[in-house]
């Protein structure tokens, strides 16, 4: 009798296998350390995905970055000390909030500098539709009702 669930069962063990093996199992010294690096692997983005947060990543370098994160609030890191840490080897991209500097200014203002422009635009042609009509003069009710005779 040949066993037709062999096949099947040996298919579906090894893909559960590799889904159980792509969890990462993290120890954390304190329920706190774990929250904080919840909280801040949220906040870094992946350097090779796009849009996509450390925690979201599957590329290798987010779960090195991942392991990086955990090691520096290990060592009793501060968050701004493990964004630092992140920006210095990766620039403004790592942060999904950028810094306040010069070179991201026109990142935090230019929507605020576009909403002004488009009110003051929606307000100067308000004043340019104006009713600018005038009254007819006697002149021109002359003239509309010498053209209405005819």
């Amino acid at each position: 009798m040949k066993k037709h669930w062999v096949w099947p069962l040996l298919m579906m063990s090894l893909v559960w296998g590799s889904a159980f093996g792509a969890i990462e199992a993290q120890d954390f010294p304190s329920e706190a350390v774990k929250t904080r690096y919840y909280d801040l692997i949220a906040m870094l983005r992946c350097p090779q995905c796009l849009n996509t947060n450390l925690a979201g990543s599957d590329a290798m370098i987010a779960q090195n970055l991942r392991s990086t994160v955990l090691r520096l609030l290990v060592e009793g890191k501060s968050d701004d000390e493990v964004k630092q840490f992140m920006y210095e080897r990766y620039g403004d991209f790592i942060l999904y909030e950028p810094r306040w500097t010069p070179k991201t200014w026109l990142l935090w203002l230019g929507p605020l500098v576009l909403a002004v422009m488009g009110l003051g635009i929606w307000w100067s042609m308000g004043f340019s539709r104006r009713d600018t009509r005038q009254g007819l003069t006697d002149l021109d009710r002359k003239k509309v009702q010498q053209l209405l005779e005819r």
